[in-house]
């Protein structure tokens, strides 16, 4: 089965090898045909502590890395 890549914006660095990512979609609501933004928020393995907050990185599905954890930024 595919991986998942996703893209969204770093809101959260403060922990040690960890950033959180979030991610919003937009669709079309099915009876109001009005456009609708909803954003999911993922904690995601960064090694290096590389990103900051506001960057926008792709972040992908991996193995789980702790009891959050299950997404990994692309570098």
């Amino acid at each position: 089965m595919p991986k998942r890549i996703l893209q969204g914006v770093v809101t959260s660095n403060a922990n040690e090898q960890t950033v959180t990512v979030s991610v919003e979609r937009r669709f079309k609501h099915p009876v109001l045909k009005k456009t609708i933004r909803k954003s999911k928020k993922y904690r995601a393995h960064d090694e290096n502590n590389q990103f900051n907050v506001g960057d926008t990185v792709r972040i992908v599905e991996c193995a789980p890395k702790s009891k959050t954890k299950r997404w990994e930024v692309l570098v």
